[in-house]
């Protein structure tokens, strides 16, 4: 059984727009969804396809637990949380797809 990262991620339609709080096993590939508009619901009605801010977890159980927090923590927490680690709320996924692949599966 190989090691997996799963991933809780905030996107945000603007800097200060909607922002949407998900998780997934491969970031990449999630994300890539949301901009292509293939992940129906919430962000293809709102437009969210900036990634804003991304944190990994080992277990699954993790990253499920930590996102269901975020989604109950009021709006002024979570930019706090979006601009201690990214101030100008560049789109992170740019900057992400210029690395190696973060999953495995996506190494190709």
């Amino acid at each position: 059984m190989r090691d997996r990262t799963y991933w809780v991620y905030i996107l945000a339609s603007d800097k200060l727009g909607t922002l949407y709080v998900g998780v997934t096993n491969s970031l990449e590939r999630r994300i890539a969804e949301h901009r292509a508009g293939e992940a129906e619901g919430f962000t293809r009605r709102h437009g969210g396809r900036r990634l804003v801010w991304s944190r990994g977890f080992g277990e699954v159980t993790q990253a499920i637990r930590f996102e269901k927090q975020l989604k109950r923590w009021r709006r002024d927490w979570k930019i706090r949380l979006i601009e201690a680690d990214n101030p100008h709320w560049a789109d992170l996924y740019l900057e992400m797809m210029a690395l190696p692949p973060l999953h495995p599966d996506l190494a190709s």
